[in-house]
């Protein structure tokens, strides 16, 4: 009796797992994925099997569910049905559904599948609300679905912007839902505002993990509230379109609060991100930006910066030639971006070539004219470009429209130049100069009977008597050829 029961239990206790992997089987099989509403729930969607999510035990007191699922870079397909229609299904990495609820309906059913070759891993969540909480989307005439909830998100080298469809007042199963465009009044869906929120991932962390993981902040409208930073308010009477400064590699989750000032409510949009830049692209992928010929380019560039910085006015043309070199680069930089689609490593020779003729240029107008005015002017210029890109570093740039970004920062540019008029008014520049012939520190020139101290920095300068300011106090100019400081004459 012994050995036969010890052997029972032996059959029994090889039987039991067996029994709960064939259940896990049949449930893979089946396709059927359980959801809770408020809870995420991660997922591995494969190309010849889609699955089938499910939300059962629905509140009587909900009337619309946004089901919304993401991925970081492989599509996914989330669909009312099983056939695909234009307007009952939505594919892309950031993707949801609105599902209006009937009378008495108490569970919905959204079909998943993926076309990409590789297993795609996918968060979803279901979220409910009640009639009176704004429908995202609900008066959409521009995209596919009928009630689109989702953001659109287009990127280029410089700029991404962001579209949704405008939302709709809420309302009660089986009702009939408001107008959209019959009427402007605060009763309809024109008091509606939108806060456009932005949230920016780990720097330098494109991982799976951490993008599904943030995006479970970016979801909800208290989280969204109390993870990202409200860039803009938008009213009824704007376009539901707001653009932002790509940052290529640095992940950011985009999203839109839709709220109803009079029934103090609100509705999250479905959030979407970006990296401004593609993982599957064969060049400039999101893996491989530092290219060698960046930090070629830009190393060599910040080391003449130094030598500029420190020995600018010694060697005076060499630093003319820099202005102008950054003057004209920086300008046609931005100009073959915007309007060419030539590859990066071919316009940093292009703006290093029309920069160098910049530079050129300068030198050649000072060489041969002597015209001080303009080479102030540029060096006035490329510092109020410097002042302008830290102020637009800063979350002022993304309050203001492109055209008015720009004409701020021609501005800033244009208002650094008085710095630079009052040294202009002290300069008198002459051909004719007599060289200080003395080795010590304070050099004396012989002129007019006079003694003039000269620096011994200056090196080969002249010395020259200035009556243009004062004919009772003499003045003494020391020009670098051309002129740059002014010294005082010892009587």
């Amino acid at each position: 009796m012994g050995l036969l029961r010890l052997l029972l239990i032996v059959v029994l206790a090889s039987v039991t797992p067996a029994a709960g992997g064939a259940e896990i089987v049949g449930n893979s099989s089946e396709g059927l994925l359980e959801f809770s509403v408020g809870k995420f729930r991660y997922l591995e969607l494969k190309k010849p099997f889609p699955e089938e999510a499910i939300l059962r035990h629905i509140s009587s007191n909900v009337t619309f569910v946004i089901f919304q699922i993401h991925s970081q870079y492989q599509n996914t397909t989330i669909s009312f049905s099983e056939t695909l229609l234009p307007n009952a299904s939505v594919t892309g990495t950031d993707k949801g559904l609105v599902s209006i609820l009937r009378p008495e309906q108490s569970m919905c059913t959204w079909h998943l599948e993926t076309l990409d070759p590789e297993p795609v891993q996918n968060v979803a969540i279901p979220l409910s609300y009640s009639e009176s909480d704004p429908i995202p989307g609900g008066c959409n005439l521009e995209f596919d679905v009928d009630i689109d909830p989702n953001i659109y998100l287009e990127y280029n080298f410089f700029e991404t912007t962001i579209k949704f469809a405008p939302a709709n007042l809420g309302y009660a199963r089986g009702a009939d839902p408001p107008s959209c465009d019959v009427k402007t009044g605060p009763d309809s869906r024109w008091r509606l505002q939108y806060d456009v929120y932005q949230y920016f991932l780990p720097e330098n962390d494109l991982t799976e993990e951490v993008l599904l993981r943030h995006l479970q902040r970016m979801a909800e409208v208290p989280q969204v509230q109390a993870n990202a930073v409200k860039v803009v308010t938008l009213t009824a009477d704007d376009k539901t379109s707001v653009s932002f400064s790509s940052l290529r590699g640095q992940g950011v989750i985009y999203n839109v609060i839709v709220r109803d000032p009079f029934l103090n409510t609100s509705t999250a949009y479905v959030p979407t991100h970006t990296y401004a830049c593609s993982f599957e692209a064969e060049e400039g992928n999101c893996s491989s930006l530092g290219r060698v010929s960046t930090k070629v380019f830009f190393t060599l560039f910040a080391l003449l910066g130094l030598f500029i910085c420190f020995f600018g006015h010694r060697f005076w043309k060499t630093e003319l030639f820099f202005i102008g070199f950054i003057f004209v680069g920086f300008f046609f930089y931005i100009l073959i971006t915007r309007l060419t689609p030539i590859k990066y490593d071919v316009r940093l020779i292009v703006t290093a070539v029309a920069g160098s003729i910049g530079g050129i240029f300068l030198v050649a107008a000072w060489w041969r004219f002597g015209v001080l005015t303009l080479c102030m002017l540029c060096v006035g210029l490329v510092l109020g470009f410097l002042v302008a890109s830290v102020v637009f570093f800063t979350p002022l740039a993304e309050h203001t429209e492109l055209w008015i970004r720009w004409l701020l920062f021609g501005g800033l540019g244009r208002g650094q130049l008085p710095v630079h008029k009052p040294f202009l008014h002290h300069f008198e520049h002459t051909q004719e100069s007599t060289p200080c012939g003395f080795p010590q520190s304070f050099r004396e020139c012989a002129f007019s009977n006079e003694r003039l101290y000269c620096p011994g920095s200056m090196g080969d300068a002249g010395c020259k008597w200035n009556y243009a300011t004062d004919s009772k106090r003499k003045r003494a100019a020391i020009f670098p050829s051309p002129p740059i400081q002014i010294m005082e004459a010892r009587a």
